[in-house]
């Protein structure tokens, strides 16, 4: 057994297969069913083995069960421990479906409209202003904006905010006006002007941090509190959460850099513990097994093991084109040591959901056209494709996004799990 692996399966995804296929010879499912294991397991172990990734948990469900679960390598190459399936992750972006799933709870409740100007709960969206480049002395140029901000802008990156780190002349206005990065969950983070007038192109931002404003303002409660109470205790998301507690942190992966060739060293980072503001965009640790639940929710559109978090027609608004003829388009790293160059599946238009990715083709892994997805800034991934009830999630803990390395690890996870389906489906 490699270093680091705890266990890897095909779970019960197995005997369905059997009860589905029984008219076949049993050996030989279990022989194919075995196989992909195999073939996943190698995947994964060579990755680690071969210094590509220093460490990773893969996980795939259905809408009913865990399909497959790996961990492999260590949680910290300074550190001796293993991998565990039960590994803590920062999972970054991917906190921003879950920021919104809680939003789309309260827009059921008709606390929340997805076209309402949001300046009317968060008195600093009423009078933005537009950042037009700076003039020759060097001095930002600002404007006020035509248009006000919606939450369905501030859910599908079309309000017209940006991250500094794919914006190089919000970058620079950060710097000039002594802000901090939104990394340190200071309220000053958030005073930042628009890239553009809202809902005129797609540019990824911030906005879902303010869509976590509006929760609380709307809830009267702090984000945490509410995520907690209405998505993580009712889904048994035991381990997510803004704050590691004692548990969490004997079991938290370490953060990594990738070098300029290509070896990786530990890095220290850790969220604010005490943040003064809950980062609805970004903040959020747990497991690939708590994701893996939020998951299988969506796919079940809108409840798991009985309990009803959204209602079905939600799940399906919160998974259409929301952004209408604007595309999700490149994002050039503007700080090359946080992100690489982000350009995603560049031969097909992209569309945004509310808070997800939405592929308009059939993906080379194959992915159904219309699946949902989006990543975490330390190289996590997810993915959930309603039509095939499929989804997974692989977590690693390194710096830059969009890492090659990873971005093929998680190419080569999801087609082997489509080419098991494909095979099960063509036998039946």
């Amino acid at each position: 057994m490699p270093a680091g692996r705890r266990s890897t399966r095909w779970t019960s995804g197995r005997h369905r297969a059997m009860m589905r296929f029984n008219q076949l010879p049993k050996t030989g499912i279990e022989e194919a069913l075995m196989q992909t294991i195999a073939n996943l397991d190698a995947l994964f172990s060579r990755a680690t083995e071969h210094g590509e990734v220093p460490g990773v948990v893969a996980v795939a469900a259905s809408n009913s069960d865990i399909l497959y679960e790996g961990a492999f390598g260590k949680r910290d190459l300074g550190k001796p421990e293993p991998m565990t399936l039960d590994s803590v992750f920062w999972i970054a972006s991917m906190t921003k479906a879950v920021t919104t799933a809680g939003a789309m709870q309260l827009v059921e409740q008709g606390k929340l409209q997805l076209d309402e100007p949001v300046g009317k709960l968060i008195p600093e969206l009423a009078s933005l202003k537009v950042l037009d480049g700076f003039d020759e002395s060097g001095a930002p140029k600002l404007r006020p904006a035509t248009k006000p901000v919606t939450l369905r802008h501030l859910m599908t990156h079309t309000s017209g905010f940006c991250y500094d780190m794919w914006n190089t002349d919000m970058s620079r206005y950060i710097e000039q006006a002594g802000l901090p990065r939104i990394i340190s969950c200071e309220k000053k983070a958030l005073s930042l002007p628009l890239a553009s007038e809202p809902g005129t192109r797609w540019e990824y931002g911030i906005g879902i941090d303010f869509v976590g404003q509006a929760v609380e303002a709307a809830s009267g409660k702090r984000l945490d509190a509410y995520l907690h109470d209405h998505i993580f205790a009712p889904l048994g998301m035991k381990d997510t959460g803004f704050a590691l507690g004692e548990e969490q942190r004997k079991r938290l992966a370490g953060m990594h850099a990738r070098q300029p060739d290509g070896t990786i060293q530990p890095m220290p980072f850790e969220m604010p513990q005490e943040p003064e503001f809950h980062m609805g965009g970004g903040g959020l640790y747990g497991t690939a097994h708590d994701y893996i639940r939020f998951i299988r929710m969506l796919l079940n559109r809108g409840t798991l093991d009985g309990n009803c978090v959204l209602k079905p027609e939600t799940v399906a608004t919160m998974s259409q084109n929301h952004i209408g003829d604007l595309n999700m388009g490149k994002m050039p790293a503007a700080i090359p040591q946080v992100t690489n160059d982000v350009d995603l599946y560049p031969d097909q238009d992209k569309k945004w959901g509310l808070s997800f990715m939405i592929n308009t083709q059939r993906t080379a892994e194959g992915r159904s056209p219309g699946s949902l997805a989006w990543a975490g800034l330390a190289n996590t991934y997810y993915w959930l494709d309603p039509s095939g009830n499929v989804g997974g999630v692989i977590l690693t803990q390194l710096f830059p996004f969009a890492d090659k390395k990873v971005l093929d690890l998680f190419s080569g996870f999801e087609r082997a799990v489509y080419e098991k389906l494909d095979g099960m489906k063509r036998a039946a």
